[in-house]
């Protein structure tokens, strides 16, 4: 009789022990389930913060139009580049290096396209001097100050994600479910951004 009941507690203790287990277990899966759909809200909020900045160019673009003798490869270098983003498809670029720098490529090209016709832009007095161009200069500079706080926080909630997926016990959870909680990557500085410009007097 004695032995049946530690038996029967040894049984128990291993019951409690596997029921804590698998309830760490459920906990770990949802925290990384968290983890990662905030990191996909946030690459969402990304792309909706790019998507403002090409919704703006075809009206930068008719204003531009409208000033007499402006660069038309200007122009045209804005409008291939707009074309370029709107090409790139994104399946999953969050969790495609490739993909990712691809895009981020296609939108660095739509940025300095963008810097180039607002820089030419002021040789022209008169379309500086209309409202809708200082309106549309106004609304692209805040989108461009929206896109780099939406990047930032992207790589905030990626780099979260990424490290609780390879932190351990977490890794055994997110191993378990295969590619489920794949690593998401991050947005990274333009090339030569790195090199401080030269000024000269």
């Amino acid at each position: 009789m004695k032995t049946i009941g530690r038996t029967g507690i040894a049984t128990l203790a291993i019951l409690i022990v596997l029921v804590l287990i698998g309830a760490d277990c459920v906990a770990t899966y949802n925290k990384l389930v968290r983890l990662d759909q905030a990191a996909a809200a946030q690459w969402a909020q990304v792309e909706n913060t790019y998507q403002r900045r090409a919704d703006l160019v075809p009206n930068l673009v008719a204003t531009v139009k409208g000033a007499a003798a402006f660069e038309q490869k200007t122009i045209t270098d804005v409008t291939a580049a707009r074309s370029r983003v709107g090409q790139v498809a994104l399946p999953n670029a969050s969790t495609d290096r490739a993909a990712l720098q691809q895009y981020q490529q296609a939108q660095d090209q739509l940025g300095t396209a963008l810097n180039r016709l607002l820089v030419v832009a002021e040789a022209y007095p008169t379309l500086t001097a209309t409202q809708a161009f200082r309106d549309l200069q106004a609304q692209l500079e805040g989108t461009e100050n929206r896109i780099t706080v939406e990047r930032m926080r992207y790589n905030e909630a990626a780099r979260a994600f990424d490290t609780a997926r390879v932190s351990f016990p977490t890794s055994l959870v997110a191993g378990a479910f295969g590619g489920r909680f794949v690593e998401r990557h991050y947005f990274t500085a333009k090339a030569g951004t790195e090199v401080a410009p030269e000024v000269k007097f």
